[in-house]
């Protein structure tokens, strides 16, 4: 178990700010609200990473919109995908001729967004977009970029503002750089 108290010593630099996050959320949401105004899309969170993005993404969208959530996993050890993706909690809303936005808070090999996308395509949404906090374009392994995206960010293991490591992390109000001591036996 991680003491909380020492979250803030595992993290070796902050990253992205809670301000520059903030201005960059607030950013996004215009665009969306602008691209949808009038079509009342579905925006989709990827749960349990995008949830502070989703909740503060949907603040800033100024027009109607509806919410709902997925759970997805392609990660075994916390630490690296192993390809294989899993529907762990399916969407309760039919997507069939919605404007439908996925939200995720990380873009990196790409392989579970273009999963995703594939699958919900078939569900004929009238259209499917990504929104993520956070583009490592670096990593990626397939051809899929995401439509909105906050900040391009190094290939290196971040966590915060929703991003975790062993579930820690999460609620720190910036994404940092994680230690390299933290989650490798290097001691």
């Amino acid at each position: 178990m991680i003491n909380k108290m020492g979250l803030e010593n595992d993290i070796q630099y902050v990253l992205l700010s809670e301000e520059q996050i903030k201005a960059k959320v607030r950013e996004l949401g215009a665009a969306i609200s602008r691209d949808y105004a009038g079509k009342n899309p579905l925006l989709v969170c990827i749960l349990r990473g995008a949830v502070p993005f989703f909740a503060d993404l949907c603040k800033e969208i100024t027009d109607y919109m509806e919410m709902d959530f997925m759970a997805v996993s392609s990660y075994e050890d916390g630490m690296t995908s192993h390809g294989i993706v899993r529907i762990k909690k399916d969407m309760d809303k039919s997507i069939e001729g919605r404007h439908v936005i996925i939200v995720e808070d990380i873009m990196d090999s790409g392989n579970t967004l273009n999963h995703l996308t594939r699958l919900l395509g078939t569900r004929n949404p009238a259209s499917l977009k990504i929104a993520c906090l956070l583009d490592k374009p670096e990593r990626r392994t397939c051809e899929i970029t995401p439509d909105y995206f906050g900040f391009i960010v190094p290939d290196e293991f971040v966590v915060g503002y929703g991003l975790d490591y062993a579930e820690a992390y999460r609620n720190l109000p910036y994404i940092g750089v994680l230690k390299p001591e933290v989650y490798t036996d290097v001691k």
